[in-house]
């Protein structure tokens, strides 16, 4: 079996990443407004982050008008959301041998 170190996934690195795609892993599809409140993130930290998300494949875009007004949306896919789950799954293994660690020693 190999570490679970090396199955955390690079994409999720970042804590605003990471907090992207557990935003969107519990609701079906949130809009940049509501990602940049709930993140507190500036438009320009928040879209730095969500293009190398869209790049992997793990959200898509969705880009529409609202009242005329430009609404652009974000859902996690199914790669997106596999993802999120196997690097979650490692943490927990991560955890669990820290755990064995601590009780041996």
């Amino acid at each position: 079996m190999n570490h679970p170190l090396h199955r955390l996934n690079k994409a999720f690195d970042s804590r605003i990443r990471l907090g992207l795609v557990a935003a969107l892993a519990a609701r079906s599809a949130m809009d940049f407004k509501e990602l940049k409140d709930l993140l507190q993130l500036t438009d320009g930290n928040l879209a730095s982050h969500l293009k190398p998300l869209e790049k992997e494949g793990f959200i898509e875009v969705e880009k529409s008008f609202i009242d005329r007004k430009p609404n652009t949306r974000y859902r996690l896919t199914a790669a997106g959301r596999a993802a999120l789950q196997e690097h979650i799954a490692a943490l927990e293994q991560l955890i669990a041998l820290q755990k064995d660690l601590n009780a041996k020693g």
